[in-house]
């Protein structure tokens, strides 16, 4: 038993999947449990692993280098004010006040020293442009109070300065409009949907198995909060090298693997987990593809979930990825919805266990032909091309593989059996020679 336990960890490890990840068969596929070929060839050379196109947490592994036209970032300032990181935001946005305030608070000072403010302030019957300004401190001081509207009372403009008026109205102008950018920035920054998409999860692993007669590529999605995703839609792609007919070769290639677009099964309820499928058809990027081409395959799946956030309605978009050496085969998702007294709960310490089940190793093309067989000649297996007992049942591919003492069963019942035949058509033909003896 130690020896049988170690030897399902080595195969886990060597497909990828950790062992806490692969949890026991569920209660009603124990009794159904059936050993499966776990050899693998040795003298296969290791893959070399592939470089992520988009990472887990949904960031893109892109960087544009070689800008040139940086102008075209300046022409949309407010998304690039919003696009920068928080620490370049928090110091832009000190920044653009500081200059302002020091811009305006030499303006002032300016005004005063052309008046000669600053040097005849004392004097009596002197009226200054602003009364209490005489120096470039206090200037910039009254440039502060101006804009953020202080009015702590001590200076004040006189109305015997027309240039201040001025001066004045134009630093109202432009505090607000400063004002009311940063602020927007910050505003857009701190409720930006992307945040929202951090409650979105996505499975580590995704699976294939059968489904309904036919091999499906699987991934389960969940939301986190109790505020609902509207409008929700899911798409994926498939990206990998591939080499046009005339010798071009396109190094990332994007397929649509299609995830319900044409029965609307990619408008999700988002509001427990779900399994989303790809069933693998003609039309599928997978269709020829067998367990072991699979796993000599290089690809990357992108899977990309939209929808508007149900409090601010603005559009939320969570992205994650999975690796060639992520996508399992003969895999199904542990269930984490239960029925409680009154509700439904969700057990999100499930929400990435996988088990193992038995599926075949070949390709859905194969698998079709095979389940188009098995229609036509019943006494056909759909995994195994050795004869099996009739009944009155035909074969499915609900049905559980044969194991090696059916097999053998099997065997020896036709072998019986073709005996009998072989028997019965010998005493026929002698039969039949004896009766044209007695003619003669």
């Amino acid at each position: 038993m130690a020896g049988d336990s170690r030897i399902h960890m080595d195969h886990d490890m060597e497909i990828g999947v950790t062992p806490s990840e692969v949890k026991k068969l569920p209660k009603h596929m124990r009794e159904a449990q059936i050993p499966t070929d776990r050899t693998h060839l040795i003298a296969d050379p290791a893959k070399k692993p592939r470089q992520r196109y988009v990472q887990k947490d949904g960031k893109c592994n892109v960087h544009h280098g070689n800008v040139k036209e940086t102008y075209r970032y300046l022409s949309d300032l407010f998304t690039t004010l919003v696009d920068l990181h928080w620490r370049l935001s928090f110091f832009i946005f000190t920044l653009v006040y500081i200059i302002n305030w020091l811009f305006f608070g030499i303006l002032w000072w300016l005004i005063a020293l052309i008046r000669g403010d600053l040097s005849h302030g004392d004097e009596e019957g002197w009226t200054p442009c602003v009364e209490n300004l005489n120096s470039f401190v206090s200037a910039f001081l009254f440039s502060i109070e101006t804009e953020t509207t202080i009015g702590y009372g001590f200076r004040v403009i006189t109305e015997k300065c027309p240039e201040g008026i001025v001066l004045l109205c134009i630093q109202a102008i432009l505090g607000s409009i400063v004002n009311a950018m940063m602020v927007g920035c910050m505003f857009v920054k701190i409720s930006q949907p992307k945040n929202r998409a951090e409650t979105l999860m996505f499975s580590h692993k995704a699976v294939i198995s059968v489904r309904d007669n036919k091999l499906c590529l699987m991934f389960r999605v969940g939301d986190l909060r109790n505020s609902h995703i509207v409008e929700a839609s899911i798409r994926a792609k498939l990206i990998r090298s591939q080499q046009t007919k005339e010798g071009e070769f396109i190094p990332l290639n994007q397929t649509d693997i299609n995830i319900g677009f044409d029965t609307g099964d990619d408008r999700l309820f988002l509001v427990s987990p779900l399994i989303i499928s790809h069933e693998i058809n003609e039309k599928s990027p997978f269709w020829e593809m067998s367990k072991a081409q699979i796993e000599k395959e290089q690809f990357e799946i992108v899977v990309i979930l939209e929808g508007m956030v149900e409090a601010t309605g603005m559009t939320c978009q969570a992205r994650s990825s999975y690796l060639d050496s992520e996508v399992l085969w003969g895999y199904r998702f542990t269930p984490v919805l239960s029925l409680e007294k009154g509700f439904y709960e969700v057990d999100y310490n499930s929400f990435h266990d996988i088990y193992e089940t038995c599926t075949p190793p070949c390709s859905a093309k194969e698998l079709a032909a095979r389940l188009r067989d098995s229609q036509l000649f019943p006494q056909l297996s759909l995994f195994s091309p050795e004869p099996r007992h009739h009944s009155q049942n035909p074969p499915s591919l609900r049905d559980p593989l044969i194991s090696a003492e059916e097999k053998e069963m099997t065997a020896m019942t036709a072998t019986e059996e073709k005996g009998e035949a072989e028997e019965r058509g010998s005493e026929t033909i002698n039969g039949m020679a004896a009766t044209m003896e007695e003619k003669a």
